[in-house]
């Protein structure tokens, strides 16, 4: 019994073993990952012939003098992959807080405040604390508020009106979703466009189910428009991105469409106000992150600032306001 229980034991490797084994994977050959593990070629072949014998199979087949993984092998590695990764992360974090008390914050938020809201605010963050680092993580929900649930960021950046459970929402920003146009279009004389004035006009739209999509689909059904169809994306970056190319209008987000508004994307008010909210999601731990407080504080102004320069979209005289 105790010989059967032997035999079918996990083999007893070691952290070195599996190193070596991963260097040689690496690199491709015995040289080269002698040099990275700081060892001999014969060390690290005996090593390897050590790792073969305690798994009972061979990591390479020897092919003109060269090493070639086995299935088994690439199988392992995937493994040992995971393992170093890990590693690494606690690594990393050792360092972060050997070099900065506070160690770095951790902030989830989806993909489109990652390229519009979140940069704003941590250059006024990086500014008022340079020494202070954040990790900033895109999650599409509902992915980003079960991760906030789970206690894994400090803080996060979310669309939602409901507190996942124990998180607190703070309410940041409440704005209307805007029209995009493409460089000389004739509805770009316009300051503030109404559902009518999309009659007939080629439409990108957002994909189908998403939220937005569906208000603006109920928006024109209810003023009786017909408009024309165009492509339709998941991301408001990219119909930015079809819009400035002349592929139709649109309506999106003010965040990203103030980011991305230029010459050849012009950005307009809409006369029937589809509500896009941000909210701020803050974990319920026991102890918060000491600067959490001050990237509130900086999203916070950061928010001020966007609605500033969506109220200044109505004024010929704006500089953010572009003309044909």
């Amino acid at each position: 019994m105790n010989r059967m229980h032997q035999d079918i034991a996990a083999p007893a490797l070691t952290h070195r073993q599996l190193a070596m084994f991963r260097a040689i994977m690496l690199h491709g050959n015995l040289s080269r990952a002698a040099e990275v593990t700081a060892s001999s070629q014969p060390t690290l072949s005996r090593e390897l012939a050590r790792l073969e014998y305690l798994l009972g199979f061979a990591l390479f087949d020897r092919v003109r003098g060269r090493l070639r993984p086995t299935m088994r092998a690439l199988a392992l590695m995937q493994e040992v992959e995971r393992s170093f990764v890990g590693l690494d992360q606690i690594a990393a974090r050792a360092q972060e807080l050997r070099t900065l008390s506070t160690g770095r914050l951790h902030l989830a938020c989806l993909p489109a405040l990652a390229q519009a809201l979140v940069p704003r605010a941590l250059l006024q963050f990086q500014q008022a604390l340079p020494e202070a680092a954040v990790s900033v993580v895109p999650l599409e929900s509902p992915w980003l508020e079960q991760a906030l649930s789970e206690q894994r960021f400090d803080l996060g950046l979310s669309e939602t009106a409901e507190a996942p459970t124990g998180v607190t929402l703070q309410p940041l920003l409440e704005v209307n979703e805007v029209a995009v146009l493409p460089r000389g279009h004739a509805l770009a004389r316009q300051s503030v466009l109404t559902p009518q004035d999309f009659e007939g006009q080629r439409f990108v739209s957002l994909a189908v189910g998403d939220r937005y999509r569906l208000a603006i689909d109920q928006m024109f059904a209810a003023a009786g428009v017909t408009r024309i169809t165009a492509p339709e994306t998941a991301s408001a970056a990219a119909v930015c991105a079809m819009v400035r190319q002349g592929l139709g209008v649109a309506i999106v987000n003010p965040l990203t469409a103030l980011e991305l508004s230029g010459p050849d994307l012009l950005v307009r008010r809409l006369s029937v106000p589809i509500t896009f909210q941000v909210s701020l999601l803050l974990p319920d731990v026991a102890a918060p992150h000491p600067l959490r407080g001050a990237l509130v504080a900086a999203m916070t102004e950061a928010a001020v600032q966007t609605i500033e320069r969506l109220a200044r979209q109505g004024d010929p005289a704006s500089p953010d306001r572009q003309t044909v």
